[in-house]
């Protein structure tokens, strides 16, 4: 798999592309804040919101995430899946891409009208990261900015989930951006880097582990395997040029099947949901940015 090389200085015609991903980013997420509501299905609301970036854009630079509660990330609805929204903390993050450039942010909504300050914390936290940001600034001064800002608001960051860099058909590239301090100096930015900002808050213990549930996968490998079933599968998964996809975009009568040969030959990957380890309820917050030399261009900010 041909990969662009990781931070690379981006010309000014890349530069456009991830702006105009970036707009029309803000278009769908700003529908699907209108979208949801209580009561309706999690899979209609995903195939809205996967037809709408396939109207728009080139396509999903990764599938939906809708994770309620205490996930955290990587919940997408199954084919056909039953469940619907009720007063829940909902996560949606959503990627689209442009010849491969690739807009990425998230918001959550609080269908309970509960957890409004809990919503607030990682929307503050970002608007922190952003106030940071600028040439020369090093992730490990964003995560600082992140980590103070959420725990004086009385929450948790989550310490194991990480914002990230961005490259052409590449949703998670160096540097990775920590929503806490860390020791050590951390990646320094550049003007012209992309990057992915996303503080995620919560009531519990501040960390994820994984979940058992499995819908989103990513190829890592290009490779052939033996099996004709298996094969065709592949051959959908191809045209993803390794961004992530979902398993309810494709399609054979032994699907499930070929997923797990295709894991064990190494040629992709699974990502299964992402739960608070304590049950705590969390937030999320993102924003893709183009480093300036005194600041950052928010690229999926209306």
């Amino acid at each position: 798999m041909t990969k662009p090389e990781i931070n690379q200085i981006n010309t000014e015609e890349v530069l456009d592309k991830y702006r105009a991903a970036g707009k029309i980013h803000q278009q769908v997420m700003e529908e699907a804040r209108d979208k949801i509501k209580i009561g309706m299905n999690i899979y209609e609301y995903a195939r809205f919101i996967d037809e709408r970036i396939l109207e728009l854009a080139d396509g999903s630079a990764f599938p939906v995430n809708i994770s309620f509660n205490d996930a955290a990330a990587h919940d997408s609805p199954l084919l056909n899946d039953t469940r619907v929204f009720g007063e829940d903390v909902v996560k949606v993050d959503v990627g689209v891409h442009v010849d491969g450039y690739i807009a990425d942010g998230a918001m959550t909504i609080d269908l309970s009208g509960k957890h409004g300050d809990l919503v607030k914390a990682s929307e503050e936290g970002l608007k922190a990261a952003l106030d940071t940001v600028k040439a020369g600034v090093t992730t490990q001064q964003i995560g600082a900015a992140v980590e103070d800002t959420i725990t004086g608001l009385g929450f948790n960051p989550i310490r194991n989930l990480m914002g990230h860099g961005l490259a052409q058909y590449t949703a998670h590239a160096e540097p990775s951006v920590p929503n806490v301090r860390h020791s050590g100096f951390g990646a320094e930015l550049r003007a012209g880097d992309t990057i992915a900002i996303e503080p995620f808050a919560t009531d519990g213990e501040g960390f994820i582990d994984n979940g058992h549930i499995k819908e989103i996968y990513s190829q890592v490998k290009l490779k052939q395997t033996r099996m004709p079933f298996v094969r065709k599968v592949l051959e959908q998964i191809n045209t993803y040029n390794g961004l992530p996809f979902a398993k309810r975009w494709l399609s054979g009568d032994k699907l499930d099947l070929a997923l797990i040969q295709l894991e064990r030959e190494g040629i992709i990957t699974g990502y299964p949901i992402l739960m608070e380890v304590s049950g705590g309820l969390v937030s999320q917050a993102e924003h893709t940015v183009i480093v300036t030399e005194d600041g950052c261009e928010v690229t999926t900010r209306g």
